[in-house]
């Protein structure tokens, strides 16, 4: 795939997630740009990546998951600590 692809999906995968906002998408729009711009780029890396489509897919779920995990480690809720709902938004 081109490197202009992958920069429009991270750009949907982004636009999905602010409809849907659950830090879903927001890990696969940055692997997505990512490759993307690790193509563009060029280089020693962009040539491996570049080389085939399934190692372009390989790149793209590895950086999103190292992408969900910091976002995770940095948006995340702290250690122990958990919500607790009190009581029901449709009792009167």
């Amino acid at each position: 795939m081109s490197w202009w692809l992958w920069v429009v999906a991270g750009l949907v995968l982004a636009a999905l997630e602010v409809m849907a906002p659950a830090w879903v998408f927001l890990g696969f729009a940055l692997g997505a740009v990512a490759v993307g711009l690790l193509l563009w780029v060029g280089g020693p890396l962009a040539a491996v990546v570049g080389g085939s489509l399934a190692l372009q897919l390989l790149t793209f779920a590895a950086l999103s998951l190292a992408a969900w995990a910091g976002l995770r480690a940095v948006l995340g809720a702290p250690k122990g600590q958990a919500t607790r709902i009190d009581r029901d938004i449709n009792d009167g």
